[in-house]
C-alpha cells in the first residue's frame, strides 16, 4: 500500500488550477462583483434619501446634497486618470516579465499569470474605475431636497474606499513586480510549487495489486498538445460504474497527438468513448497540477541558462542547485511510480503513471551535470549535494546518485588538466565557492 492514506481527489481541483492559469477570470469577477456593490450602494441611497423625506430632515439631505457635489469633481477625476494609472501598471508589468524571461526561463511568465497580487491588482483597479462610472451617472441635476431621489452619498464613500484599496494593491503590486526580477524569490516561487505537487502527489503502491488483462484502449481524439492533468474523480467514476479500471497510457507532461494511446481498459466492464469527454486536459504548456517533474525542469533550465557562455552566472546555478537538492531529498523516501486512485471502497480503478527515483534523479542531474565540468562553483555545489543525498537516500536509490557522482569526477578530470585546480573543482561545497 502507499507509504499514507489515500485522499480522494477534489472533484473541483481540476477546474480550480485552470483558472489560476487564467489572467481574464479574475478581472471579470471583479467587475460583476462591483456592479452588484454599487447596485445595493445606489439602493441604500434611494432608502436613504426616502427616510429623510419621509421625517422631512430636509436640512440634512441638502447637507447631503453638497457632499455628493464636492465628491462628484473626484470621482470624475478619479474614472479619467484610472485607466492611465491601469496602463502605467501593465507597462511595468511587461517590463519585468521580459526582463525576467530573458534573464531567467521564458516559462516565468506562468509565476506572472497565477500570482494572485497580479490578479486583484487590476481586478480592482478596473472595478474603481467602472464604479467611478456608475456612480457618475447617479448624480441628478435636481437640488431640491423634497424633489431629489438619490444621492450618491454612500456610492461616493464605496469609491474611496476602492481608492485606497487601489493604493495599497498598487505597492504591493510593485514590490512582487520587483521580486519577480530577482533570481532567489523566483527560485523559491519555484520551488514551492513543486513542493505543493509531491504532497498533492499520492504515493506510489510498494506492493501494488496486478491488474486484470488489457481487453482495449481508448485513443485520443482531441488537439495536439501537452497532457496536463486528467480529472481522476470523474475517470475513478466511470471506471467503477463499468467494472474496470483504466491505466493512463502517456504521463502528465508528454506531448500528445490524436489517435494516440490514451487509456488502457482492464477487465471486461465496456467503456463508451463518449463517457471520457472531458477527462483529460491537453494544452500547449505544461503546469504544476500533477506533473512531478515540471519544477526540476524549470529549475534545470534556469541552471542551464546561468552556465551558457553567453550569461556566464555559475551563482544562480547554484542557487538553483540548492532547490534542487531540496526536492529530491523531499522525494527520496517517497514511494514513486504508478499512482493507484482509488474509488469509495477501497478499490483500485485508475492507475497513472509518474516519473520515478532515476528518473527525477537524471532529470535534476544529467544537464547540469553536463555544464559545470569547467566551473568549479558548480562541480563543487553539485558534489556536496549528490554526497548529502546519498547520506538520505535509502538503498535501493543510491545507484543513480553514485553514476551522476563518477560522471561527474571524470568530466572534471577531463576538462582541468592541473591536479591542484582538479582537486579544488572536487572538493564538495555546500556553497559552491562560499
Amino acid at each position: 500500500m502507499s507509504d499514507r492514506s489515500y485522499r480522494r481527489p477534489r472533484v473541483l481541483s481540476q477546474l480550480r488550477e485552470h483558472l489560476r492559469d487564467t489572467f481574464w477570470f479574475a478581472p471579470t469577477a471583479g467587475l460583476v462583483c462591483v456592479l452588484v456593490l454599487w447596485g445595493a450602494a445606489a439602493e441604500l441611497d434611494a432608502e436613504i434619501i426616502s427616510s429623510l423625506q419621509d421625517q422631512q430632515e430636509y436640512e440634512i439631505i441638502e447637507d447631503l446634497i453638497e457632499l455628493a457635489n464636492d465628491a462628484k469633481t473626484i470621482v470624475t477625476t478619479i474614472s479619467s486618470a484610472m485607466m492611465t494609472f491601469i496602463g502605467v501598471v501593465f507597462s511595468i508589468s511587461l517590463v519585468a516579465v521580459q526582463m525576467a524571461s530573458g534573464q531567467l526561463t521564458p516559462r516565468v511568465v506562468r509565476i506572472f499569470v497565477r500570482s494572485r497580487i497580479t490578479k486583484a491588482t487590476f481586478s480592482v483597479f478596473l472595478a474603481t474605475f467602472l464604479l467611478s462610472l456608475l456612480v457618475l451617472t447617479s448624480f441628478e441635476s435636481k437640488t431640491d431636497p423634497r424633489l431629489v431621489t438619490s444621492v450618491p452619498f454612500v456610492q461616493g464613500v464605496l469609491t474611496m474606499v476602492m481608492v485606497g484599496l487601489s493604493m495599497l494593491l498598487f505597492i504591493a503590486f510593485v514590490t512582487s513586480m520587483l521580486r519577480l526580477m530577482q533570481v532567489g524569490p523566483v527560485v523559491d516561487r519555484i520551488a514551492r510549487e513543486a513542493m505543493h505537487a509531491v504532497v498533492r502527489q499520492p504515493g506510489g503502491e510498494r506492493e501494488p495489486a496486478p491488474l486484470a488483462a488489457e481487453s482495449a484502449w481508448v485513443p485520443y481524439n482531441g488537439r495536439a498538445g501537452v497532457l496536463r492533468d486528467v480529472n481522476v474523480a470523474r475517470l475513478v467514476r466511470i471506471a467503477r460504474r463499468q467494472g474496470v479500471v483504466l491505466r493512463l497510457i502517456p504521463r502528465i507532461g508528454d506531448f500528445v497527438v490524436p489517435g494516440t494511446p490514451m487509456l488502457a481498459v482492464h477487465g471486461t466492464g465496456e467503456l463508451s468513448r463518449r463517457a471520457l469527454s472531458y477527462t483529460v486536459s491537453v494544452g500547449v504548456e505544461r503546469t504544476f497540477h500533477q506533473d512531478l517533474g515540471f519544477g526540476l525542469r524549470q529549475l534545470s533550465d534556469i541552471a542551464l541558462r546561468a552556465l551558457s557562455a553567453a550569461v556566464n552566472d555559475p551563482t544562480t546555478a547554484v542557487q538553483c542547485l540548492d532547490r534542487i537538492v531540496q526536492f529530491l531529498t523531499v522525494v527520496a523516501r517517497k514511494p514513486l511510480g504508478a499512482v493507484h486512485h482509488r474509488d469509495g471502497n477501497g478499490e483500485v480503478r485508475l492507475v497513472q503513471d509518474v516519473p520515478g527515483w532515476t528518473d527525477l534523479v537524471d532529470l535534476a542531474l544529467a544537464e547540469v551535470r553536463l555544464h559545470s565540468a569547467g566551473n568549479p562553483q558548480v562541480s563543487r555545489r553539485l558534489l556536496a549535494g549528490i554526497d548529502d543525498l546519498l547520506l538520505i537516500a535509502p538503498g535501493e536509490r543510491k545507484e543513480p546518485l553514485i553514476r551522476h557522482r563518477a560522471l561527474l569526477v571524470q568530466a572534471v578530470e577531463r576538462a582541468v588538466p592541473e591536479a591542484a585546480e582538479r582537486e579544488f573543482a572536487l572538493l564538495p561545497d555546500r556553497q559552491g565557492i562560499g
